[in-house]
């Protein structure tokens, strides 16, 4: 058992999230940055979608009462054992009585936490991640609060070694400036073709309205084609009739501050939706602070593709090597 001393900011139970009922209206929830989560999961042996804490900007103190092994991916939110500094992308060994701490963060958003076994919460439409809006998932449907307590389940299937480390070249680097990569569409035609342009010229500033459900951009505004507005769409040049929201896909209502529809989003609306993050960079997003930066970067659909498979490839790589 786990016993929470103080909550952090946002410390939520994730997995790989909530998958196949998007077409109800029910978003994904899980890990924003699901490369770190899953190496986290490797490192202690666990399956790879149990679940594990996701932490943002702030750590919480978890007082564990049980031997167990841990490892902390993500972000640089340096962890303490006992107030002693450990590393992260490594597994270590926690004895009954150690508490686990956070120092500030340095670069990135959000850390996760996966512990040998994983973290045993109640799965609701096949998964245990917190959906906070809904109130579902996770430990009472919410953010973690002081003296809840967690139990350990049952999902490790390997023994991992404390000390056994993710190698140098397989942890990702986190700065302020970001470059996403995103495919136009669904309906960038809606863009002036000057806007279009901008809006993959200017760095755009991540505003404080960034979270699980979207991150916000300041920049300059777009224009949006002159039209009647079709029958259904409402009246500003920005909305179009009702459609689905990939997630990841960019929206700019009224053409001021595009949105970034992220793991906790609505699943449809009436904005268009301009440009989609690529699957390998939404990981990269979900380590994107406010106040940072980030350039939009145009890439096709097998470029997209690629880049989903240099990850599985480096997460392939991970668990071969610490299988050998």
């Amino acid at each position: 058992m786990i016993h929470v001393i103080s909550p952090g900011l946002e410390t939520t139970v994730q997995d790989t999230g909530r998958i196949g009922f998007y077409e109800v209206g029910m978003p994904p929830s899980g890990a924003m940055d699901k490369y770190s989560y899953t190496a986290g999961n490797l490192l202690v042996g666990n399956n790879e979608s149990a679940a594990s804490l996701e932490i943002t900007y702030l750590g919480p103190v978890l007082e564990f009462q049980e031997d167990t092994i841990i490892a902390v991916t993500g972000g640089d939110i340096p962890p303490k054992i006992n107030g002693k500094s450990v590393p992260m992308w490594e597994a270590l060994e926690i004895k009954a009585g150690d508490k686990l701490s956070f120092d500030f963060v340095k670069q990135g958003a959000r850390v996760y936490v996966a512990v040998a076994g994983g973290i045993d919460v109640p799965e609701i439409m096949n998964s245990r991640s917190t959906y906070t809006l809904c109130g579902i998932g996770g430990l009472n449907g919410g953010k973690l609060q002081e003296n809840d307590k967690l139990q350990i389940g049952n999902e490790k299937v390997r023994d991992i070694q404390p000390g056994t480390r993710i190698a140098d070249h397989l942890i990702p680097a986190f700065d302020k400036h970001h470059e996403i990569r995103v495919v136009l569409g669904l309906c960038s035609y809606r863009l002036t073709e000057e806007s279009k342009e901008r809006f993959f010229s200017i760095d755009w500033k991540v505003t404080p309205e960034a979270n699980r459900v979207g991150y916000r951009f300041k920049g300059e505004r777009l224009n949006f084609v002159e039209r009647d507005q079709p029958f259904g769409a409402g009246s500003n040049p920005s909305n179009v009739v009702d459609l689905g929201y990939p997630i990841g896909s960019i929206q700019v209502p009224d053409g001021v501050e595009p949105i970034a529809l992220l793991n906790d989003a609505v699943t449809g609306g009436g904005y268009a939706t301009i440009a989609t993050i690529i699957s390998a960079d939404l990981n990269m997003l979900g380590q994107v602070k406010t106040n940072e930066t980030v350039r939009f970067v145009s890439v096709d659909i097998d470029e997209a593709l690629a880049a989903r498979n240099e990850v599985k490839e480096k997460l392939a790589e991970i668990k071969q090597n610490l299988s050998s």
